[in-house]
């Protein structure tokens, strides 16, 4: 049989047992039975197995003109910010449209994403949704 060595909720390994030969889980862990798929890493309340959640990767301080772009346009915003561009000034559109890359911490950046109302944490999502396409 199958068993998840728990330790404090964490699924610490998975062994083949048959329940013989006087094997313990290491003291201070319980061996419960895995039926089904359970990972290392994994947690359990005393009653299910649930799969570790994603670690949340850190936000890019950058991303290329394309991925900004794709991501505008993917989020639906592509619009509203090539508006916005077209009042601002010559300064302004001329970063927009010759930029290779854009930074998140820009004064301009910062400006546009303000003027989108745009929290920290949904600017950190944007940047983590454009450096992956």
């Amino acid at each position: 049989m199958r068993y998840a060595i728990v330790t404090a909720g964490i699924v610490d390994n998975i062994v083949e047992w048959d329940g013989g030969d006087g094997w313990s889980p290491p003291e201070g862990s319980e061996a419960v039975e895995a039926v089904g798929p359970v990972s290392i890493g994994w947690t359990y309340d005393g009653e299910a197995f649930t799969p570790a959640a994603a670690p949340v990767l850190p936000a890019p301080d950058s991303v290329s003109a394309r991925q900004f772009k794709l991501q505008l346009l993917s989020a639906g915003l592509l619009a509203s910010v090539e508006a916005w561009i077209g009042s601002q000034g010559q300064a302004v559109q001329i970063a927009y449209d010759n930029s290779g890359f854009f930074v998140r911490s820009e004064p301009m950046m910062q400006s546009g994403f303000a003027a989108l109302g745009f929290t920290d944490q949904q600017i950190d999502d944007f940047f983590r949704a454009a450096v992956a396409l």
